[in-house]
């Protein structure tokens, strides 16, 4: 099953990055064989000369000039973080995996939200493999990638440019320790993969989760196996190339396989391990922070990029609309009007651009869970602690996870610096949209496998949380 965005991704250029890729392309895509021939550094870490990363000009500068992607200011978790250190109110300190254990507390990322990759993905491919994978651990805004003996990998969202991208030296053996060490910004090598929309013009940065069928050694065996995982891919497709603990009852995924022949692909059913509790049996998992790579931090891992891709992707398109109306001089002026002092085209373009914000909020395409599905109640418990919920005690992160992630189905990023940074008319747009969705009577195909008593329960829920929607509803 090839995926849209997967054609798009393998059609032009790419191909050697998809093909090295494995089950993730995010938190820096690999590099074509001929450039990793010629900047292997000899520490497993791949990377290109200083000229290759400095002198090309910024795709997003040139065909996004409106958003200033490579020197506008910075206001996400990293930037803010690096306020921190300089102003001596918080210190990294060095332990047995470097940095990672104290940048996740200065972060307050929890250690269940650890996933595990072995397929070969990122810039340091030859560290990863099935026996030492890459662990990534995220919250609601950035995502902290860890492999052993390697920098860390971190992609941060923020509010006005999107996916931002770093690299921070960890080396362990405490040569390059610092209580306040340089985070590297990455504008190249990382969207060498994460800028993929753009082989056909106007791509945005984004976070790229994928599953495909990985070798013992952690390389991807077929090319066309490998697949973006959206909200609709069925779990039988999901997590090759990661490792999975949790229970899924008889429910199918590729995690845990490795294929080692041509045969394995004829008796894949039998390769599939599910329902595991940990991971001890399958690798050495003491230099981790958990024996898990737990199945619902997955799930919501997966969904959460997709929103905030789909957010990234609105505000670019639209706060490009405004600038063509308004001139670059008066655009951010732009920004926080209401729809009605803007042409009707730039109008028209703003709806255009929310309809697939707003169908990925509404999980529309979501895959229906045929089993109910459970994982560690310490991810559960952090991720519901970040709760905001109505004066009933409800709440957009409450979980289903009988035949759908979530009870209510709209999605908790709408509370998200991301979304509240989207043009007033682009927010105005959002509201309106799934106002009219969740109140139509003759049930909207977007909406149309929710009940009634859903659709009201969301409507009450967002508009008991979010003062901005419940104006818009004229409530």
């Amino acid at each position: 099953m090839l995926s849209r965005g997967t054609v798009a991704l393998l059609s032009a250029g790419l191909i050697a990055a998809a093909a090295a890729a494995g089950a993730m392309l995010w938190l820096h895509g690999d590099l074509a064989d001929g450039d990793r021939a010629s900047a292997d550094r000899g520490d497993g870490y791949v990377g290109r000369d200083a000229a290759t990363r400095d002198d090309a000009p910024l795709r997003y500068d040139t065909e996004y000039p409106t958003m200033h992607y490579a020197t506008a200011p910075r206001g996400d978790a990293i930037e803010k973080l690096e306020a921190r250190l300089s102003s001596g109110a918080v210190k990294l300190d060095a332990g047995p995996r470097g940095y990672l254990d104290s940048l996740l507390a200065a972060l307050d990322i929890d250690a269940s939200s650890q996933t595990l990759v072995f397929s070969q993905t990122s810039l340091q491919s030859r560290r990863i493999n099935p026996r030492t994978p890459r662990a990534i651990y995220f919250n609601d805004d950035v995502y902290v990638a860890w492999v052993q003996n390697g920098p860390l990998e971190i992609a941060s969202l923020d509010p006005n440019l999107g996916p931002v991208f770093y690299l921070l030296d960890n080396d362990t053996k405490g040569a390059k320790i610092a209580p306040r060490p340089p985070f590297t910004r990455e504008l190249t090598r990382c969207l060498s993969c994460h800028d993929s929309y753009s082989l056909s013009g106007g791509g945005v940065p984004r976070f790229i989760v994928g599953s495909g069928y990985t070798g013992p050694a952690g390389n991807l065996v077929s090319h066309e196996g490998w697949i973006l995982v959206e909200d609709s891919t069925p779990l039988e497709d999901r997590w090759g190339g990661w490792y999975v603990t949790g229970k899924s009852g008889e429910q199918k995924h590729l995690g845990n396989v490795l294929i080692r022949n041509q045969q394995d692909f004829d008796r894949l059913d039998e390769l599939r391990r599910g329902n595991l509790e940990t991971l001890d049996a399958l690798f050495d998992t003491k230099p981790y922070l958990t024996d898990k790579s737990d199945i619902v931090a997955l799930l919501i891992l997966e969904h959460q990029v997709n929103a905030q891709n789909a957010i990234t992707r609105a505000n670019f398109d639209i706060r490009t609309a405004i600038d063509r109306e308004r001139g670059a001089s008066h655009a951010k002026d732009g920004y926080e009007l209401p729809a009605d002092q803007l042409s009707a085209e730039t109008r028209k373009a703003i709806d255009e651009a929310v309809e697939p914000l707003v169908r990925t909020l509404l999980f529309a395409d979501e895959t229906t869970l045929t089993a109910p599905v459970s994982g560690d109640p310490r991810f559960v418990e952090q991720f519901m602690s970040r709760a905001i919920k109505d004066p009933s005690g409800r709440s957009l992160r409450d979980l289903d996870r009988r035949t759908r992630m979530f009870r209510y189905p709209l999605s908790y990023v709408v509370y998200s610096p991301a979304f509240d940074a989207l043009p007033r008319a682009a927010r105005e747009a959002v509201y309106r949209r799934i106002g009219a969705l969740l109140r139509g009577a003759q049930g909207d195909a977007m909406v149309a496998r929710l009940r009634p008593d859903e659709r009201t329960a969301i409507l009450e829920i967002f508009a008991a949380t979010k003062a901005e929607f419940a104006a818009a509803l004229g409530q």
